[in-house]
């Protein structure tokens, strides 16, 4: 990594030094606008090389047509602090609840690790905000935590449940609650996970780097906000908190979920290659 690389993106010289060659800069407007509020927060810009592992993410999304349906989604990495890892891509803020994270619970190159015991994020996206038969949640682990600890959820013993966890025995659900509610063996590895449903008769899993289609009716959604690290159920109530590492997370309608394993994934390889 050049030492330009490693600039805040707005210093003078990040597009390089004069008559020594010049270097990318990100460019995308809604791009722009994130990394200035990141900047904001954490009282400086990223390095040049976090920008344009951002910048890259912005336009692959696009591309891929993945991005519209992005409506709640947070990098929890690269960002300089804690305060700027929570700033969103898209939607509403994560609001970190009684402050339980700290700084020492940030990585830039990792992301956000629980405590498995009182720390979550409320993402301020409700369980039912998204159509019943056009939804999707993602998150993706750069470590995966002890059995049970939800990773990101909206309901769990309830009809319309819709929620993601790993750990020894992966669970998971999109707009339902069953027998088979939990993940019939699945087991995730580090790396993305995630569910999109665009049907009233079933829905995609990704995992491992592949999906699988799982064949369950949809049920009208839980109304609860999406938790992330815990699941946010009435009964029995807030549960399941995670201590696995997330770097990321999305909720919003149905899209290519390989399309964005694969923007989420070169993002944050290139982040944690530029730091």
């Amino acid at each position: 990594m050049s030492l330009a690389a490693k600039l805040p993106y707005t210093h003078a010289y990040a597009g390089g030094y004069p008559s020594l060659g010049s270097q990318r800069l990100p460019t995308d407007s809604d791009c722009l606008t994130y990394l200035a509020a990141v900047a904001a927060a954490d009282g400086a810009g990223v390095e040049v090389g976090v920008a344009m592992a951002v910048d890259e993410f912005f336009r692959d999304t696009k591309a891929s047509g993945v991005f519209s349906a992005l409506k709640a989604s947070c990098i929890l990495a690269g960002a300089r602090t804690l305060a700027g890892a929570l700033v969103p891509v898209v939607g509403d803020a994560p609001t970190n609840v009684a402050n339980g994270f700290v700084e020492g619970d940030y990585s830039r190159t990792a992301g956000l690790t629980g405590d498995g015991a009182t720390t979550y994020l409320d993402s301020g996206r409700a369980g039912n905000a998204d159509p019943q038969n056009d939804q999707h949640m993602s998150v993706y682990h750069s470590a995966i935590g002890d059995p049970g600890g939800g990773s990101l959820g909206s309901g769990a013993g309830v009809g319309g449940a819709t929620n993601l966890a790993a750990g020894a025995t992966g669970q998971y659900g999109s707009r339902h609650r069953s027998a088979n509610f939990y993940g019939s063996g699945v087991t995730p590895s580090a790396g993305f996970f995630g569910a999109s449903r665009e049907s009233s008769s079933a829905y995609v899993m990704r995992y491992d780097g592949v999906n699988d289609a799982v064949s369950i009716a949809s049920q009208t959604p839980y109304p609860n906000t999406y938790f992330v690290f815990a699941r946010n159920d009435s009964s029995p109530g807030l549960e399941a908190f995670s201590n696995s590492t997330i770097a990321y997370y999305s909720i919003g309608t149905s899209l290519s979920l390989e399309a964005l394993d694969t923007a989420v994934t070169n993002l944050l390889t290139a982040i944690g290659e530029a730091l």
